[in-house]
């Protein structure tokens, strides 16, 4: 009696399969042109399916993954990483939960890149505007007044980088090493200003700036966590002018 042998690949990556018909025995017992038949024919149908997968994973990951990560930031610097689903993610971002896997392996790794998407564009823009301005003080004063601004919008979101830290730390390693990159980041870009201020005699001599330096960032965080609890610029924007009298 003879039966028909099948292989098949189903679910997301599509449907091959490969049909035959032969004998029921054991490969023992097989002539040997049978058996190299056979492996011939699972060698082709493995090949088939490697290149449906794919197919279907190119086809999956057809979309702008600058603009999703830039859109995700959006997301999780509103509601947190804990109350955003991956079905939250996808209806924001117009893409399927397959292509969000292909793309980004989970939530967590879009978040991973959200992070540093954050510290890429608006972090790093903030300190090219610092390293551009002439005055030191006055640098600082719009560095300040702007994160500000930023961190009381949309109901007091406040910075994507200490919401991350609230929420995601200390079990987080990943973000606590992100986070403190960009902390350091901004330490030393205000440390290389109140040098430089300190040299053109702007601030007095006295003054070390890397504890400035660190003085305006601790501060800086203080500021962020209050927008969110205070959402009003103009209640926090005359705090500034108070660590601003530290340089005096």
């Amino acid at each position: 009696m003879s039966r028909r042998r099948v292989f098949a690949l189903s679910g997301a990556a599509g449907a091959v399969a490969l049909t035959g018909s032969g004998a029921v025995a054991s490969a023992a017992a097989r002539p040997a042109g049978d058996q190299q038949q056979e492996r011939a024919a699972t060698a082709f149908l493995d090949r088939a399916i490697q290149i449906r997968y794919g197919e279907l994973m190119a086809r999956t990951r057809e979309f702008d993954t600058e603009a999703a990560v830039s859109r995700a930031m959006e997301l999780f610097w509103t509601r947190g990483y804990e109350a955003t689903s991956v079905r939250d993610l996808t209806q924001h971002l117009g893409i399927g939960q397959g292509s969000l896997y292909a793309a980004f392996g989970d939530k967590d790794g879009l978040y991973r890149a959200a992070l540093e998407h954050y510290r890429t564009t608006l972090a790093a823009a903030a300190l090219r505007s610092l390293e551009e301005g002439a005055d030191a003080r006055a640098a600082i004063r719009t560095l300040l007044t702007e994160r500000i601004r930023i961190a009381t919008g949309n109901g007091g979101q406040g910075c994507l980088a200490v919401n991350a830290v609230c929420e995601r730390l200390p079990q987080d390693a990943a973000t606590r090493r992100t986070v403190r990159d960009m902390q350091d980041a901004s330490r030393e870009a205000l440390t290389e200003v109140l040098r430089a201020a300190r040299e053109r005699g702007e601030i007095a001599a006295r003054h070390d700036p890397h504890a400035l330096a660190a003085f305006l960032v601790t501060f800086l965080n203080g500021l962020l966590v209050s927008s969110k609890i205070t959402p009003e610029a103009s209640t926090l924007e005359p705090l500034v002018e108070v660590a601003l009298t530290a340089l005096d």
